[in-house]
């Protein structure tokens, strides 16, 4: 004798618990942001924010709670993430009931902002996904696959960190510094990036101290810089007492 098989239809959203013959939307909200403001990041930026408009408006079962967005921010914290900041607080406030971003590194680069975001949101039954790694943050693994994932990112972020620094120290040792050529007066960068003397300009700064230890204050100097007709660090005809005694200082 064959066994019936009754099936049971799901009454419940999977990851949200919400009836499915509920006719209430969710508010979803798209996070987009890139790390620096060079020009092709810009164009990221623009397209994170066209995308995940146009992805939540074409559902019939989701309500747009609009699109938050942080450009040009590339600290790990979230502290200086004004949009970041927003939107959490809109969502606590009950005006979101999802956030949709790209990756977890978008989302944050240190683990515990990351988790204690994910947490904070999830006990007010508010969900995250990350689409890149298809994470659903009310989902029982959502949690686990967050922490693992956020430690890479973290560990990314300080990984690019050292190595920028080491660069940097590898240029200082090289004789290659950037600074604002424009406004030291003196010195130029040579063709292979190492500091050059111009020689014009290395007469006034060698005039200033020559007045200096005769005895002239940084406001007669300033006066006699301009009467002869010199230009300033900056290009411009007179002299202030302050421009003086920061070269005189070294400031």
């Amino acid at each position: 004798m064959a066994k019936r098989v009754t099936t049971i239809p799901a009454t419940v959203k999977k990851y949200t618990a919400e009836p499915l013959a509920g006719t209430k939307k969710r508010r979803v909200a798209g996070y987009a942001r890139v790390s620096t403001d060079h020009e092709d990041q810009v164009t990221s930026y623009e397209a994170q924010v066209d995308y995940y408009t146009s992805y939540i408006q074409g559902r019939d079962d989701w309500e747009f709670a609009g699109i938050y967005t942080d450009e040009g921010i590339s600290a790990t914290s979230t502290k200086k993430r004004e949009g970041f900041k927003t939107m959490i607080a809109d969502a606590k406030a009950g005006k979101i009931d999802l956030i949709i971003t790209k990756s977890v590194s978008r989302f944050a680069r240190n683990t515990v902002d990351s988790l204690t975001t994910v947490r904070e949101l999830k006990d007010r039954g508010i969900e995250i996904y990350f689409e890149k790694e298809n994470i659903w943050t009310l989902d029982s693994k959502g949690e686990l696959l967050i922490t693992i994932m956020s430690s890479l990112a973290q560990e990314e972020s300080r990984s690019i960190s050292e190595n920028v620094t080491w660069g940097q120290r590898k240029r200082f040792a090289d004789g290659k510094v950037s600074f604002a050529y424009s406004r030291v007066l003196g010195l130029d960068k040579g063709p292979d990036g190492r500091i050059v003397v111009n020689p014009q300009e290395a007469e006034t700064v060698r005039l200033i101290f020559s007045l200096f230890l005769e005895g002239l204050s940084p406001h007669s100097i300033a006066a006699e810089l301009t009467r002869r007709g010199i230009k300033t660090p900056g290009g411009k005809d007179v002299w202030n007492q302050q421009t003086v005694r920061r070269m005189l200082s070294n400031a």
